[in-house]
């Protein structure tokens, strides 16, 4: 009889690629979405097997599990009170494998990513290891409530806990695809496109079928831990451009810009760091976990993912978190008051 896991947000983009590894591995696969509309046909056509589900209904996920699981995979928890609900259900399954952030990470004067914009971009080690100091859990901040998700979770559970800390996640079906502020430009017919700190920032990325196949290995090695999760290489910020640019067939030009300032004026990327951001996948790879795909591999899918938004004007709606960024991701006009200076003068 197969091993079932049963997969709290298995319609977003990691939980896909979760659920298409796992049935790949033989497993069966219970998928559990707010969604009431049909569940993704191809997932349903693998074999899955979909659960409405409001999380937040007191029984609900209990009621949700019947007879249980093997493996309760949540890529949705966000702070303590989804990691309550999954210590209510443990007695009825046998590991958990968590979505954290590596946006937990702090730097020795306290600095993290959260609050870099106020306080200065963290000074972290190249490559950060999971022994990293982290934030104080608490309510303040994303990471700040990961965190105290991580310290419940770790503490409390009476079944093996993996969490899993990826950095800039990366794959088609995203509300968050960094890689629209490349797309969007190529399709736009923007023949230069400006690349703050001389496009050598790195911001480590991780693609959600590497995700997909370290919680598959983590099942097949249950055990409590914590364990970074990227791509085999951290790529700067114009070898991302590059892998899109390949791509899509841009016949433009990336212009270096020598950036003075964080966050950066001209040029500024999702990516775009003064610093390397980097993860150290070293004990993940000591699991077993091998990667399965690189930047520049999984990348293609994404673009063309994300061409067909390229005629719509609606991109804010379908990419919320973008659209939710504290500066015009798309200032055309300042990039272009920008080009009309001096070459000599590229810095800011």
């Amino acid at each position: 009889m197969p091993r079932h896991a049963f997969i709290l947000g298995g319609t977003g983009q990691i939980g896909r690629a979760v659920v298409s590894n796992l049935l790949a591995a033989g497993w069966a696969v219970s998928i559990a979405s707010r969604q009431r509309h049909s569940p993704p046909a191809e997932l349903t056509a693998l074999g899955a097997k979909f659960v409405a589900l409001d999380r937040e209904r007191p029984g609900e996920l209990a009621r949700s599990l019947g007879d249980g699981a093997d493996a309760l995979i949540d890529v949705t928890a966000y702070s303590p009170a989804e990691g309550r609900q999954l210590l209510d259900v443990q007695s009825n399954v046998g590991a958990l494998v968590v979505v954290s952030s590596s946006s937990v990470y702090r730097d020795t004067e306290g600095r993290t990513l959260d609050e870099a914009a106020q306080n200065g971009f963290p000074e972290l080690p190249e490559p950060i290891a999971e022994t990293q100091p982290t934030v104080a859990p608490g309510d303040a901040t994303y990471s700040t409530r990961k965190v105290a998700l991580e310290h419940l979770l770790l503490d409390k559970a009476t079944i093996p806990v993996t969490v899993l800390r990826p950095p800039a996640i990366h794959g088609p079906g995203s509300i968050h695809p960094r890689e629209w502020w490349f797309v969007k430009r190529i399709l736009d017919g923007r023949q230069a496109i400006p690349l703050a700190y001389e496009g050598r920032s790195r911001f480590h990325t991780s693609s959600v079928l590497n995700i997909a196949e370290l919680v598959r290995v983590a099942l097949d090695r249950s055990s409590t831990r914590i364990l970074n999760i990227a791509d085999p290489v951290a790529l700067s910020v114009a070898e991302v451009g590059s892998a899109i640019a390949r791509h899509i067939g841009y016949a433009g030009r990336f212009v270096p810009v020598t950036s003075n300032t964080f966050p950066a004026k001209i040029g500024r990327t999702p990516w775009s760091v003064p610093r390397p951001f980097v993860l150290d996948n070293s004990a993940a790879l000591a699991l077993g976990f091998v990667p399965v795909t690189t930047y520049p591999e999984a990348v293609g899918a994404i673009c063309d993912d994300l061409a067909n938004v390229g005629a719509s004007e609606g991109w804010q709606a379908r990419f919320p978190i973008l659209a939710s960024y504290p500066y015009d991701l798309f200032d055309y006009s300042a990039e272009d008051a920008f080009f009309e200076r001096p070459s000599s003068a590229f810095a800011v």
